[in-house]
């Protein structure tokens, strides 16, 4: 039986295997979460075949899947309209954001424990796909990718809609003395420091709440509460589903979240 994300949130059949969309991007983009039934999740080291299966349940081919070399940092990738296929020295680079207004394209990272957030524009279309485990977000990534998204794209916060997936949860996810200090040492607050480390049951350990920290980083980059949804599903938890990389190790498998802007039917 598959677990019950948060509302808001369903479970659907697309080619590979069940996989989570989220019912507020309706209208505003085409997305999936995948699971651990699709090829991708029981991956150690993915290869084109198992992206081709990610790639055509977003109606693309392989050359319109845009991926990154994740680094667990803050860079961005923009794919701009009018392109074309995204050539392979920038599907290379080095990168965890990746931000485009092209219907043609559909964005996709890979995590195994790191938040997945999916960021679509109410108002002009533009999406972006972005990878945020905890050195992402003690860099910013959230944060970073509503700028990306404003700056390249015009997009304004209070018409971005997003959308964070299946991640570890607070209770899974326990951090020692030098994750706390790299958030610290980033300049954020006291407050934000005590909402996303919960004391643990070890000295100089904590709990770290990778949910909240991307909810707090969006509100404060301009996105509405309101507009911000969580699946509220922990990857560690969920075994049978999901993929976790602190429970299984290396030979943790991958999900994919994939975004991809509507198309206009001018361009049909």
């Amino acid at each position: 039986m598959l677990p019950q994300p948060t509302d808001g949130f369903a479970w659907a059949q697309a080619s590979g295997g069940p996989a989570l969309v989220c019912r507020a991007f309706l209208g505003l983009a085409d997305h999936i979460f995948t699971t651990r039934a699709w090829a991708l999740g029981s991956a150690v080291t993915a290869t084109d075949a198992d992206w081709r299966q990610v790639a055509s349940a977003m109606g693309v081919d392989l050359a319109h899947l845009v991926r990154a070399r994740q680094v667990h940092g803050a860079a961005v990738v923009v794919c701009r309209e009018g392109e074309g296929a995204f050539d392979a020295a920038r599907t290379r680079a080095d990168a965890d954001i990746i931000v485009s207004n092209d219907s043609s394209l559909a964005l996709a990272i890979q995590t195994a424990d790191c938040v997945p957030l999916l960021i679509a524009d109410a108002r002009t279309g533009t999406v972006a796909a972005a990878h945020a485990g905890w050195r992402g977000l003690a860099a910013r990534v959230p944060s970073v990718a509503v700028e990306a998204m404003a700056r390249e794209f015009g997009s304004r916060p209070e018409d971005l809609v997003a959308v964070i997936g299946p991640s570890i949860s607070a209770e899974r996810y326990e951090v020692g003395a030098d994750v706390r200090a790299r958030f610290v040492a980033g300049g954020f607050s006291a407050r934000q420091i005590e909402r996303w480390f919960l004391r643990g049951d070890r000295p100089d350990h904590w709990y770290f709440d990778g949910w909240q920290s991307a909810r707090d980083q969006l509100d404060a980059a301009g996105v509405r509460p309101a507009d911000v949804h969580v699946a509220g599903l922990c990857t560690a938890s969920h075994t049978e589903i999901l993929c976790s990389y602190r429970r299984d190790g290396k030979k943790a498998g991958r999900i994919a979240g994939a975004i991809r802007k509507l198309k206009l039917k001018s361009e049909n």
